[in-house]
């Protein structure tokens, strides 16, 4: 069952914005101080287009027309100089600011724990890093300024306006309680609606990803009759909230176009039946008819761009609520005073109320080779991820050198104890920044030191650029086999005295997993090591094997133990070696490879 990441409050994703913006104030002010100007120049078109009608009214000489017209020109010039110098500033700041929530948006991310990630599921974080990125792009791009040069062309038209003729200004007021109510009505709705719009979109990336990644295990169960009815609730949810945030817009923005036409409207029967009983001038009444109609188009914006506003909001509201993923509290923890890893009454569950692990002891000697065997289901790897402080447990502890895991910064857990799997990623850049992810400072006779470890420095050195060649999407694509060696490089660097194996080369065919296995024999040596050993191959070389039952240790102790006391483990053992019951246990035992992990 996925739980959604949180979603930060509405005041809290309002003072991160502000925040944002305080950041540069000297771009800021820029930004507005061009965009005012641009205003300012704007609005001296109206009024002498005025003074040019009643110039020409009163049959004024071709001089002062001229200069009147003159004037006009140059102030329409400025206009267009200013707008492209605001535009080109408006865009900078906000590819900056985009730059910045962009960057505290991954350090976020991976700052979440990994439970925390896996039980959100991985539609609600790729929603979030996919689409309201890119909804939160466009409104800190487009929307932002968009708005603020609404705001002020509209108040200085406003201002401008009164000066010409209060009376003149008067039918404004009429559109202005039919814009505030439709405004307000929409602004309460709007944010709850365009929240159940994002996470419903990502509830259906959330289950396309997850029949993608599971296809063959669908296909092979036939359940797609199943997976195409999810997607269809899925998407009925998401059609569904999409035509609530459509109805919204649907009657509010014709609210909006009524109040843009009456003021207009009455304006032209006032100004007219005024000019008819010379109370206004013809200049007038022509300079208020065009700052009337110049007030719509900042109007239209400010409310059009209000809708991207709320989508941003909502967008910037996930991204922040990535942030409040609930973690518990990590209090300063002392240093590990050895290398001893215990477990005491841990109990354990994805799901609460539904417990994986019941009441598990162990403890790990410095130096030893655990296998940990058992039935599919049994919490095998539940304890290893554990064990590797990926999860915590909800009752009991598991310490190193006397430290809760759980206590330990992410940076310092990983230098203690790591988790190995079949499942790799090669991440965009050059190989050697691959491997060096663990120590980016490592120098290159270390990063060249941990490749020959794990048997990959000849193909690496093989590359058409060496270490400098670029690996992952559109770069040099790796084998498994390369990728996984890759992987074993990085733990070399990063040195950790506990390594948990969950079936490292289960996903490789057998040449590629042979070899890969004498690359984890180079990791491994030394090293603490816990193996989860879906197949028992790896169990008959370990110093020690707990067989997992139940969510339970049910047995420990070496293989030679084990096989005599002709429990769990000897019936697994002998089903594994397809022998029959009476066959010597010693007769079944392989003899192990000195290049085998084990």
């Amino acid at each position: 069952m996925n739980h959604a990441l949180p979603v930060a409050g509405r005041a809290q994703a309002w003072r991160y914005a502000r925040s944002l913006f305080r950041t540069h104030p000297g771009m800021f002010r820029a930004t507005i101080g061009l965009h005012l100007l641009a205003a300012l120049a704007g609005l001296a078109g109206p009024r002498l287009l005025g003074d040019l009608v009643q110039a020409v009214q009163r049959m004024a000489h071709t001089a002062e027309l001229n200069r009147l017209a003159g004037a006009l020109a140059g102030f329409v010039v400025l206009q267009a100089v200013l707008i492209r110098y605001a535009y080109l500033a408006s865009a900078r700041l906000g590819e900056q600011i985009l730059a910045e929530l962009r960057e505290e948006f991954i350090a976020r991310v991976l700052t979440l724990p990994l439970g925390t990630v896996e039980s959100a599921g991985t539609g609600d974080l790729l929603t979030r890093t996919t689409r309201d990125v890119d909804a939160l792009s466009k409104c800190v791009r487009l929307a932002v300024p968009e708005t603020l040069i609404a705001l002020l062309t509209g108040g200085l038209v406003v201002v401008a306006l009164i000066a010409v003729s209060p009376v003149l200004a008067a039918p404004l007021l009429i559109g202005v309680p039919i814009t505030v109510a439709g405004t307000k009505w929409y602004v309460r709705r709007a944010p709850s609606g365009y929240l159940r719009q994002n996470a419903a979109y990502s509830e259906v990336t959330d289950g396309l990803a997850e029949t993608v990644e599971g296809a063959r295990t669908v296909e092979a169960l036939g359940r797609q009759g199943q997976r195409v009815a999810r997607t269809d609730r899925d998407l009925g949810r998401s059609w569904r909230a999409e035509r609530y945030t459509l109805f919204l817009r649907t009657v509010w923005w014709p609210v909006i176009e009524v109040s843009y036409v009456l003021p207009m409207v009455l304006t032209l029967l006032v100004g007219g039946w005024l000019y008819l009983r010379h109370a206004v001038t013809l200049g007038q009444l022509t300079a208020a008819v065009v700052y009337v109609q110049q007030l719509i188009h900042p109007l239209d914006r400010l409310l059009s761009w209000l809708d991207e506003l709320q989508v941003g909001a909502a967008s910037l509201a996930r991204l922040l609520g990535v942030a409040d993923a609930p973690e518990p509290p990590r209090p300063p923890a002392p240093l590990p005073a050895d290398t001893r890893i215990e477990v005491r009454g841990v109990r354990f569950g994805y799901i609460e109320g539904r417990e994986v692990l019941h009441g598990v002891d162990l403890t790990l000697r410095s130096g030893e080779r655990l296998a940990v065997v058992g039935p599919s289901g049994a919490g095998k790897s539940t304890l290893g991820r554990l064990l590797a402080g990926i999860h915590r447990p909800t009752e009991g502890s598991v310490t190193v050198g006397g430290v809760p895991l759980g206590a330990l910064a992410p940076d310092r857990l990983r230098a203690e104890v790591a988790l190995v799997s079949q499942e790799h990623h090669v991440f965009i850049g050059t190989l050697r920044e691959n491997v060096a992810m663990a120590r980016p400072a490592a120098p290159e006779p270390d990063v060249r030191t941990a490749l020959a470890a794990v048997n990959a420095l000849e193909w690496a050195d093989a590359l058409p650029r060496g270490l400098d060649t670029a690996v992952g999407d559109g770069g040099h694509q790796l084998t498994a086999a390369q990728a996984q060696q890759v992987a074993l490089a990085r733990l070399i660097l990063a040195d950790p005295h506990t390594l948990v194996l969950d079936e490292a080369t289960a996903l490789l065919d057998p040449r590629a997993a042979r070899d890969l296995e004498r690359s984890l024999a180079a990791v491994v040596h030394g090293r603490t090591v816990v193996a989860i050993a879906h197949r028992l191959f790896s169990a008959h070389d370990a110093d020690r094997v707990a067989v997992v039952e139940d969510g339970r240790i049910t047995e420990l102790g070496s293989h030679d133990e084990l096989v005599a006391a002709n429990g769990s483990y000897a019936a697994l053992w002998r089903s594994w070696q397809g022998d029959a019951p009476e066959k010597p246990p010693d007769m079944v035992r392989a003899r192990p490879r000195e290049d085998a992990p084990f």
